[in-house]
């Protein structure tokens, strides 16, 4: 591509295009970091994200009831003190008053990425809950955690039909859904004899809320007595004891769901909401391979250039991904791993950031002759005694 090209394109590319050969100096390529900069690459991410969405992806059993699975995450990190008045940061020992904070949706069955957002690392996740809304559709699944539990948030995905699955929060007022009677959740899991439990409820304090399905699930001792320590550790840095009851709740996880038995049976719920690992693996491949963290700027249009040129290139490897992956779970029952990919990518991106920058039609097509050898490198590795998510969904959710 020359530098003439680029410019048809757009101004800042053509200005990329001469920095990565060398052609202007380090300041002067400071200086093309400006609004417009990140306004054109914020919008190619737009239209990539959007083509993305269009993959061919795989269905296990237990998904089929739903046309799509969304998983919603945010992860943030500290940035130059300079930009505190841009992306104020959310304190703690160790934060430089300035924080940057990345919400990321993943869609769990065509394995792409699909919706990004750059904001303070200050804002809490709760009050983005409502803004997902708008990306999960008819009969559509969203998955999520307990940073994102928001009441309201539920009953915006139920007026639209849409269902969401979430760890309960702790807390949460109940009542029963047949008697309206308040809950004692504690007293009533202390004096259950099973492992399981499922019951109609309604949340909050509002009884006219529609009613919800809880689930309670009882979890081995070593995992109770993991999360008490866990629990313990977290109140003392704050200062803090934390109760009886919520040390005697940690014996249980907890969901709420809107939807019905049919759609998402007891036997699926562990297994299903073990998806969002996935996100979690999004994030550490940004971080630890893209390193979407580091930026060493005080100037707020060149840290969202690189921010968003860095997610632009995770996008792509996540639509490659699921192609490959899908291919190969269909002919030989086999997973291309997030994390191995990521890495051979990258040993190869130097060298065809050459090859694109003398000629980009030859540089893609030799880039896709060897994507399929590439892939084969990538194979997850398989332990016979334990099963991975997609298997365990394959198989309905079961853990048998």
């Amino acid at each position: 591509m020359t530098v003439g090209q680029a410019a048809l394109i757009h101004p800042s590319l053509a200005g990329m295009v001469e920095a990565i050969r060398g052609k202007i100096s380090r300041v002067a390529l400071h200086g093309r970091f400006t609004r417009p900069a990140a306004e054109f690459l914020l919008s190619c991410l737009g239209m990539i994200l959007d083509h993305s969405a269009r993959s061919a992806g795989i269905t296990p059993a237990a998904l089929r009831a739903f046309p799509r699975v969304h998983l919603f995450d945010s992860s943030s990190w500290n940035i130059d003190p300079g930009l505190k008045s841009v992306f104020k940061g959310c304190g703690g020992p160790g934060a430089s008053g300035a924080g940057c904070k990345l919400q990321a949706g993943y869609e769990y069955k065509t394995g792409t990425l699909g919706f990004f957002s750059v904001t303070q690392g200050a804002q809490p996740d709760q009050t983005h809950g409502d803004h997902l809304v708008q990306f999960v559709g008819k009969g559509e699944l969203m998955l999520i955690d307990l940073g994102y539990f928001k009441l309201d948030t539920f009953e915006a995905l139920a007026e639209k039909n849409a269902y969401f699955l979430s760890r309960f929060l702790v807390g949460t007022t109940l009542w029963d859904a047949t008697t309206l009677e308040k809950i004692d959740l504690e007293r009533f899991l202390r004096n259950l004899d099973g492992n399981d439990l499922e019951m109609n409820v309604i949340l909050g304090k509002n009884n006219a809320r529609r009613p919800y399905r809880l689930i309670a699930l009882r979890v081995s001792e070593q995992v109770a007595n993991a999360r008490r320590r866990k629990l313990k550790a977290k109140a003392k840095e704050r200062g803090r004891t934390p109760g009886q009851q919520i040390l005697r709740l940690c014996a249980w996880t907890l969901f709420v769901t809107n939807a019905p038995s049919d759609r998402l049976p007891l036997a699926t719920i562990r297994s299903l909401y073990r998806l969002r690992w996935q996100i979690e693996l999004v994030f550490k491949q940004l971080k630890s391979i893209l390193r979407i963290q580091v930026s060493h700027t005080t100037n707020e249009y060149r840290l969202r250039c690189e921010l968003y040129g860095k997610l632009i290139m995770a996008t792509l490897i996540h639509t490659l991904h699921s192609s490959l992956n899908a291919e190969g779970w269909r002919k030989t029952k086999q997973e291309v791993s997030f994390d191995k990919l990521y890495k051979r990518i990258q040993e190869r991106a130097f060298m065809l950031l050459h090859n694109m920058l003398t000629s980009i039609g030859p540089a893609l097509q030799q880039f896709f002759r060897e994507i399929k050898r590439i892939a084969q490198a990538c194979i997850k590795t398989r332990q016979p005694s334990r099963k991975t998510t997609l298997e365990l969904l394959e198989n309905n959710g079961a853990f048998s």
